[in-house]
């Protein structure tokens, strides 16, 4: 049997024995507000899809998520370049990184509360945990140039342009789209936490919020389904650049 047909048969029968345990709880509690059936929820899911707010809720969380991730890749890469060429730089920065990764998500998420309006919230809060992911991949990126081969380019006056793109770059690159695609993947647990906390009027987090005041089970578990479905598709999209990037190399 082909690799890939075997893998995915191993993956399907993984999602199989995870609905049939989630089937088992759901009839041994017998309660929908507990734990919903599998076919409750599919069936919820398939009316949220249909239902006029289902996309534009979708897309402004995609959009936020998109935002905080293009943000904290510019600065994470900004700050990463300077951190990596200068020591003076890398101190300076060490110190943010370190209170960035040891804050607790809902200490930012509050605190951004209160010096932003709902809608930025949770843009900010995603770019700030995005951002010392990329920034210390970069660091090592740059770390990892051999500086002998660096020296000798500027011994036989080799033209920066050519440094950059042959020496700096292919060492960076894997770096940089480690850092993004680990990034990529908390985004959306974090956009998720912001939106039920901020309550913008569109967003899949507020629609979980929503369900939840109301004892809708079926109802978060489908909007988590949706959300799962976004992180599952862009991860894959990261996964797939990353694999033509290793070409490219």
């Amino acid at each position: 049997m082909h690799s890939t047909t075997r893998n995915s048969l191993i993956t399907l029968a993984s999602v199989v024995f995870l609905l049939v345990i989630w089937k088992l709880i759901a009839v041994v509690i017998g309660a929908d507000i507990i734990m919903p059936a599998p076919e409750t929820t599919i069936r919820d899911f398939a009316n949220i899809v249909k239902s006029p707010g289902f996309w534009p809720s979708v897309g402004a969380t995609v959009l936020r998520g998109l935002a905080g991730f293009f943000i904290s890749c510019i600065l994470g890469l900004g700050v990463g370049i300077a951190a990596g060429l200068s020591s003076v730089v890398y101190w300076m920065v060490q110190p943010f990184l370190t209170i960035i990764r040891s804050t607790p998500v809902m200490a930012i998420i509050l605190l951004a509360l209160i010096w932003f309006n709902t809608e930025l919230v949770p843009v900010f809060v995603s770019c700030l945990m995005g951002f010392p992911i990329v920034c210390g991949n970069i660091i090592q990126g740059i770390k990892n140039v051999d500086i002998q081969l660096v020296q000798m380019a500027h011994i036989y006056q080799v033209k920066p342009w050519r440094i950059v793109l042959e020496l700096y770059l292919p060492s960076l690159l894997p770096f940089f789209m480690g850092g993004a695609s680990t990034a990529m993947g908390i985004i959306w647990k974090v956009i998720i936490a912001a939106e039920i906390l901020s309550q913008p009027v569109l967003g899949i987090g507020t629609q979980m919020q929503t369900a939840k005041t109301y004892l809708e089970t079926a109802r978060v578990l489908s909007w988590t389904i949706a959300i799962i479905g976004v992180s599952f598709f862009f991860e894959s999209l990261m996964h797939a650049l990353d694999n033509k990037f290793r070409a490219w190399r």
